[in-house]
């Protein structure tokens, strides 16, 4: 699951390591540009150059777009930057779970716009965190991170475009640890570093 540019390197990591992608699923085609004419998501275009299925739901947490996701029979799910939050009957289907990327070292900078906070706040280090998903706003257990120094001439988009490089390897990285059943909890609520 993921919609602009910066999942893309993900998904082609994901099929390139050779774990079977069953759907795609992303965001519906936007009016864009002056005439207003639909334009696909960034990974819908990727995905259909690899031949992939893509599932484009108005609305995903509804019984019909559940229904399809569930037949797609995956293992576990993976979201980056989709833009929609899943909730617990979505969180349910796949048996080893569903595993998130984001770019920021969790817990700090969750939510919405880490990139953007981590230049505003002047940070001289961000990164990418694996997690596994709950039905709370980035509070699932960490898997996952990595750090990524923030050059001062870095701006928000070429922050993002280092960050979603590292984020692809780092995916391919966490779905061998699931698949092993290997991969590491970090309770971070639970932790004291929240």
């Amino acid at each position: 699951m993921g919609t602009p540019e910066f999942a893309v390197p993900s998904l082609q990591a994901v099929v390139k390591s050779g774990h079977e992608v069953v759907l795609v699923v992303t965001q519906p085609d936007k009016p864009a540009g002056r005439g207003l004419k639909l334009k696909p998501p960034p990974v819908k275009v990727i995905a259909q150059q690899m031949g992939l299925p893509v599932f484009q739901p108005e609305k995903l947490n509804v019984p019909d777009s559940l229904q399809v996701i569930a037949n797609a029979k995956p293992d576990v799910l993976v979201v980056v930057a989709y833009g929609r939050i899943l909730k617990e009957e979505c969180l349910a289907i796949p048996p080893k779970g569903c595993i998130n990327v984001h770019p920021s070292l969790l817990p700090k900078y969750r939510g919405p716009a880490p990139i953007q906070h981590a230049i505003l706040n002047g940070d001289e280090v961000t990164g990418v965190t694996t997690m596994f998903m709950d039905a709370g706003m980035d509070t699932g257990d960490i898997i996952l991170q990595r750090e990524v120094p923030i050059d001062p001439e870095d701006t928000a988009g070429t922050l993002s475009e280092k960050l979603s490089v590292v984020a692809a390897d780092l995916l391919v990285e966490t779905l061998k640890l699931v698949e092993e059943g290997k991969a590491p909890r970090v309770h971070f609520w639970k932790n004291g570093l929240a």
